[in-house]
């Protein structure tokens, strides 16, 4: 468990930059820190879990295709999650999703969103081409590098 001195260093370093949130992993532990209302740091500790290797991970982009890939995949362009959380398609339930098979994107363009400690993120493609396929589902958990969506340049 993280000890009170190290905590309360992060919480100064976190009010005196003007942090709203601060997310460290060491080992079997993660910390994380989210300033809440009236600017208080909220603190929620967990255990990480260790996980065997599944299949799910995927190779940073421009790294070689696995084993299990298909042929139809060369060439195309990885759009790799930047966090462990959750995936949404659209901004809310009843909105139409960011990208779509077939759509035409540029390096601004947001595709999703990545929810991580209650905190939304907008993921931008930073590529241009055009989804070919989204490989994971709305609601679906993601890791940290998780191919999200294959990109034709």
């Amino acid at each position: 468990m993280i000890d009170l001195k190290q905590l309360k260093r992060l919480i100064k370093l976190m009010t005196d930059n003007d942090l709203t949130e601060l997310d460290l992993q060491d080992g079997d532990e993660r910390v994380c820190l989210k300033r809440g209302m009236g600017g208080q740091p909220q603190v929620h500790m967990a255990p990480v879990m260790s996980q065997p290797m599944a299949s799910t991970a995927a190779p940073v982009s421009g790294a070689a295709p696995t084993a299990d890939s298909a042929d139809d995949d060369e060439g195309l362009i990885r759009i790799n999650c930047p966090m462990v959380g959750t995936f949404y398609s659209a901004a809310s339930p009843d909105a139409k999703p960011f990208v779509n098979t077939g759509q035409s994107i540029d390096p601004e363009s947001v595709v999703c969103i990545v929810e991580a400690c209650k905190v939304f993120n907008e993921i931008k493609a930073e590529v241009s081409g055009t989804i070919e396929r989204i490989l994971v589902e709305n609601g679906q958990t993601v890791e940290f590098e998780q191919a999200l969506f294959l990109v034709r340049p």
